[in-house]
């Protein structure tokens, strides 16, 4: 009889991790770098080799640190400004090289997802020009830091490709923020949707054939062959459905609609479909939905400007009491305790 192959277990996607090495460097002069590497579980020869890729879950768990350590709540934004565009490299000068805006952001939605695995962008011309952007075999809700450093980046590209100001007329974005969002708002140039249940970044229908100062037809031609072979050689990973549940169950947490039919439809099977695939890497449903609620519980009552009955509501909730009592069964405290505690659970030494 010929022996069984075990399923091959699914490849965490990986980033070429600029934003990462880029935060390294801004918090290694007041913090112990190598614990908060340590608990991102990355080590400082990841970051060496400026060629080597950093697992996406891995970046977004530093780049969260980072912000605390730093007591910077915007580090993400606050990099990206920094940050030198044409050190994306090609991902960069297919862009610069195309005819118009609207050319430019098609060519970074379909080749991002070759430099960052954990994204898929697509670039939509329908009532304005938009990019919608989702998350692929990682949690969406984990994340701020590289979301909102993403967004800046896009924005500081098309207005130096464009040689023009040019404003959103629209950004929502999947995570909440307070009031020290008025920062990021204030350079985007728009209202920025916090807890919208998903990232799109909107522009105005004359951003379309807005054209590109520095472009280059043939230089063009060259590096969308060059991308469309690295489209077509990317190696398939296989992701978990951990993470596709999550990231479906994001936007309907608030409208208490996370239930497992609706995730379900949402990814395209049937509830017992979903649940064999959950069951295959050892996991429920429930167990999923609460484990994700513990997890935003838990960054939602550092933010002292959300009030519990609020928390309660994005989690999806209907009254605050209910919450209090869910959380008390999952951390055995309940949620008024651990705000006053400033979440000291995960109690270790400073890394700053």
């Amino acid at each position: 009889m010929p022996a069984h192959r075990a399923a091959a277990s699914p490849l965490p996607p990986s980033a070429e991790g600029r934003i990462t090495r880029l935060a390294a460097a801004h918090v290694q002069a007041s913090c112990d770098l190598k614990y908060l590497l340590a608990r991102a579980g990355l080590r400082l020869k990841d970051l060496e080799d400026a060629r080597a890729r950093i697992g996406v879950q891995n970046q977004i768990t530093f780049l969260e640190l980072a912000s605390t350590a730093v007591d910077d709540p915007l580090l993400g934004f606050h990099l990206a400004q920094t940050f030198e565009a044409r050190e994306l490299g090609l991902l960069y000068y297919v862009q610069a090289s195309c005819a118009t805006l609207a050319e430019a952001l098609g060519c970074m939605a379909r080749y991002i997802s070759v430099a960052h695995e954990g994204l898929d962008a697509r670039c939509v011309t329908r009532d304005g020009l938009k990019l919608r952007i989702s998350y692929v075999g990682v949690p969406r809700h984990a994340d701020r830091q590289q979301m909102e450093a993403l967004v800046t980046i896009l924005i500081r590209i098309a207005r130096q490709l464009t040689d023009y100001h040019i404003h959103p007329t629209r950004v929502d974005l999947a995570h909440p923020r307070d009031a020290t969002s008025a920062e990021f708002e204030s350079f985007v140039g728009s209202t920025v949707d916090f807890s919208a249940g998903r990232d799109e970044i909107a522009f105005s229908a004359a951003a379309i054939n807005l054209r590109i100062a520095s472009a280059d037809p043939y230089l063009n031609e060259s590096l969308v062959s060059y991308w469309e072979a690295a489209l077509a050689g990317r190696s398939r990973r296989r992701s978990s459905i951990k993470a596709a549940v999550e990231n479906a169950i994001l936007p309907l947490l608030p409208h208490g609609k996370a239930r497992i039919g609706r995730v379900a439809a949402d990814l395209g099977v049937s509830s017992r479909t979903l649940s064999r695939r959950l069951a295959a890497e050892g996991l429920a449903f429930a167990q999923v939905l609460d484990g994700m609620r513990t997890e935003l519980a838990e960054g939602y009552l550092k933010d002292r400007s959300l009030s519990i009955a609020h928390i309660a509501w994005l989690l999806g909730f209907q009254e605050a009491s209910a919450f209090t009592h869910a959380y008390k069964r999952w951390t055995g405290k309940p949620p008024t305790e651990r705000r006053r505690m400033g979440l000291r659970h995960r109690s270790s030494p400073s890394a700053c």
